[in-house]
């Protein structure tokens, strides 16, 4: 008799086995189809992820992310519902998201850091700045920081619905507008309307999401300046969503509202800068039994405001200077701190000269070398070395890099109650990461390739922590860590055919001085092998299939029930009605295998989601 573990890897061999056929028929398929569903294409120049829409909500910020091999999304319920980012093995906290020139900060905690209403389309990326850009731009982010930038509006719309198992559905509505062209310059607006509701792929997992979005935009000949307001209303439920393992019934409703004002402006064949200003404000109110609607023991909101500036001045032929400096001051209203800890102020400063070593044609060697210095009201400050030398040979580059960033943790792991579910630490350092890597990449007309090689040495790092013999759900403690990493990741056109694999080894040396730690929710929770492999077949002019895959296997960890290895697939499938111009028909599934992978230890893992819908544009 065949198990239902053998049957699952069996179905697996075999779905891998008819993806290997269909990239055979892709091979011979006709060289330039005139395909009219326009979709991101699958390169490390360019998009990560094969899948550009989730099967489980509209689609967010966060949603690209989700199986793409540069970023860890660790999810609870579905990705764009709450999704810890981490890169490079760091954790959620460590990871910084950007837009324009400024890092949207999260003074409460970096679980919702990723909590952006800002509407795709507006959006252009994810970029990642590791190593020393990230040293250089990152702002309280020791690790990496997912980098997005303002698209030019384009004129035009859709209107989308959909509707799937677990019964979802979801409605959007997108519409840009060009209205007006005066000396050179065209002026803009766009906006945005999406909902989603769903029971969830288990119980006790539905969710109940709105977002608005909009922005008034001028493009000049060398600027652009765009006026963004965005709200976003989520409700999302789970069992043992923050409070493992204790076998609650949670739920978290969060409200999240952007103000930004961004300015870019080019000058000179090598000079630039871009200004970022705007208004945070982001409210929670966590029950960790989702039926005492009464409870208000974990309720926050948060206000920051920020200003940053990025830029590059050309002083001569072979000196750049290249610069940053964001300000940002931050409150919190909370029932649940216990101490004075609700407000502080931040700055960085950045200064990085880069000289031109070296040019003869297409080959360059350059180096860059400078400082930033970071601060706040309420901590000491830190500066930090940043140096690089690079090597361009044409579309191939290589570099040596050693960095340093440092950060100050959120007001949940500093401020808050030092005992019950979520035990703050006033005690809690400055962390300080010193990163040095090698790396490379290789590209070439239909193939690419990018490497590197990194030793991460945290020194403070705020992780949370499980004791057997303590009370606390989890205890806010430093952490000394040393990291070491190896990433590959390729990609390679086959006639219609596109595919992106990619393999990271990650390992771990840790010391958090306190024998009472049993285990870690977050540093010590990650993927000790991780392999992904994407693919793009554009099979007639009309169908196109995209699909993610990720196998990894995690570190052990005493809280994590079942398997520490995991198989995820993500599919969809688009059709370009012929009869009708501008519509789509769309069938997506995430997590084919319904794997019950538990991406934060104890929190149980997601279900299966299938869903259709429909897209028309004009």
């Amino acid at each position: 008799m065949i198990s239902v573990s053998q049957s699952n890897r069996y179905s697996k061999a075999a779905f891998l086995a008819i993806l290997s056929g269909v990239g055979a028929a892709a091979a011979q398929a006709q060289e330039d189809p005139a395909y009219s569903v326009e979709l991101p294409e699958l390169y490390v120049t360019s998009s990560h992820t094969a899948t550009v829409e989730p099967a489980s909500t509209y689609g967010a910020p966060v949603s690209r992310l989700e199986l793409n091999p540069q970023f860890d999304l660790q999810v609870r319920n579905i990705a764009e519902a709450q999704g810890d980012v981490s890169i490079r093995g760091g954790i959620f906290e460590n990871t910084g998201f950007r837009v324009g020139a400024a890092t949207l900060l999260d003074p409460q905690t970096g679980h919702y850091f990723a909590e952006i209403p800002i509407a795709p389309e507006m959006l252009e990326g994810p970029g990642l700045l590791v190593a020393g850009d990230n040293a250089f731009a990152g702002f309280n982010s020791t690790v990496g920081t997912v980098d997005y930038s303002w698209t030019e509006i384009s004129p035009g719309g859709s209107a989308a619905a959909g509707f799937g198992d677990n019964s979802l559905n979801y409605q959007r509505l997108h519409q840009g507008t060009l209205f007006s062209i005066e000396d050179a310059a065209v002026w803009g607006a766009e906006v945005e309307l999406s909902r989603s509701e769903s029971a969830g792929s288990i119980e006790n997992g539905d969710h109940n999401f709105v977002r608005y979005s909009g922005r008034v935009q001028r493009v000049g000949e060398s600027t652009q300046t765009d006026f963004f307001a965005g709200y976003q209303s989520k409700y999302l439920a789970w069992p043992e969503l923050y409070a493992a393992p204790y076998g609650s019934n949670e739920s978290d409703e969060v409200r999240t509202s952007l103000f930004l004002f961004n300015h870019s402006q080019s000058y000179g064949p090598e000079s630039s800068w871009e200004a970022t200003v705007y208004h945070r404000r982001h409210h929670d109110h966590y029950l960790f039994n989702r039926a005492s609607l009464a409870d208000r023991s974990f309720v926050h909101q948060t206000e920051v405001s920020s200003a940053a500036l990025n830029g590059v001045q050309a002083l001569s032929d072979v000196l750049k200077l290249n610069y940053m400096v964001q300000l940002a001051t931050d409150e919190i209203e909370s029932t649940n701190l216990e101490n004075n800890f609700t407000s502080r102020d931040y700055a960085k400063v950045s200064i990085l000269p880069e000289f031109l070593l070296s040019e003869n044609g297409e080959r360059r060697l350059s180096l860059r070398a400078g400082l930033s210095y970071d601060d706040t009201n309420r901590d000491a400050s830190e500066v930090s070395p940043i140096a690089d030398l690079s090597w361009t040979n044409g579309d191939d580059s290589y570099y040596l890099s050693f960095s340093q960033a440092s950060q100050v943790s959120g007001y949940t792991a500093v401020g808050g109650a030092t005992g019950g579910l979520f035990a703050s630490n006033p005690n809690l350092e400055r962390e300080v990461s010193r990163n040095v890597e090698v790396g490379a990449t290789v590209k070439r007309s239909d193939w690419s390739v990018k490497a590197a090689a990194f030793v991460r040495e945290d020194a403070d790092l705020v992780d949370w922590t499980y004791s057997f013999g303590a009370t606390s759900a989890r205890s806010a403690k430093n952490v000394d860590i040393d990291t070491f990493g190896l990433e590959v990741i390729g990609s390679k056109r086959i006639g219609q055919l596109e595919l992106l694999a990619s393999a990271t080894l990650l390992d771990k040396d840790e010391d958090y001085g306190d024998p009472s730690v049993d285990a870690s929710f977050y540093a010590l929770n990650y993927a000790k092998l991780r392999l992904t492999a994407a693919a793009v077949w554009s099979a007639t002019e009309q169908i196109q299939i995209r699909v993610d895959n990720e196998y990894r296997d995690q570190a052990d960890n005493v809280l994590r029930e079942g398997d520490d290895a995991a198989f995820f697939t993500h599919l969809g499938v688009y059709y370009a009605v012929p009869e009708m111009e501008g519509l789509e028909l769309n069938a997506a599934v995430e997590n084919l295998w319904e794997d019950d992978f538990q991406e934060i230890p104890g929190t149980p893992g997601r279900g299966r989601q299938l869903s259709v819908g429909a897209r028309y544009s004009w």
